[in-house]
């Protein structure tokens, strides 16, 4: 038989953080996504530390569908990525497909400068 979804979901995940990882002048662009909501934060991983986040639970966030939240959500870790002094990022999709809501929040997070 095969794998659930979040296995599935879990090897993907571990495969893709073989490879990236995060420092201090490009740290990792981290997603997650529930069924309503969506995060992202950008992690330093040889530090330990975050260094911004930003999710769609905010209540700057504001948009019709779960796809513009996305796209919102993608331009404020942007904004915020800039003001701690960080133009590029590794993106970790976390093990989900680029579609959907994942590429709407990197697309947005690259037309408010972010480079990756």
């Amino acid at each position: 038989m095969g794998l659930t979804k979040t296995e599935r979901r879990d090897r993907i995940r571990k495969r893709i953080r073989k490879t990236i990882s995060g420092n201090s002048s490009e740290p990792r662009l981290a997603v997650f996504r529930s069924n309503k909501e969506i995060y992202a934060q950008l992690i330093d991983d040889q530090n330990g530390k975050t260094l911004a986040t930003a999710s769609s639970r905010e209540k700057d966030v504001s948009g019709s569908s779960r796809i513009e939240k996305s796209a919102i959500v993608g331009k404020l870790i942007a904004e915020r990525s800039i003001a701690a002094g960080v133009q590029t990022v590794k993106f970790d999709r976390g093990g989900y497909l680029y579609h959907g809501r994942v590429k709407s929040l990197a697309e947005g997070a690259r037309e408010a400068g972010l480079k990756f």
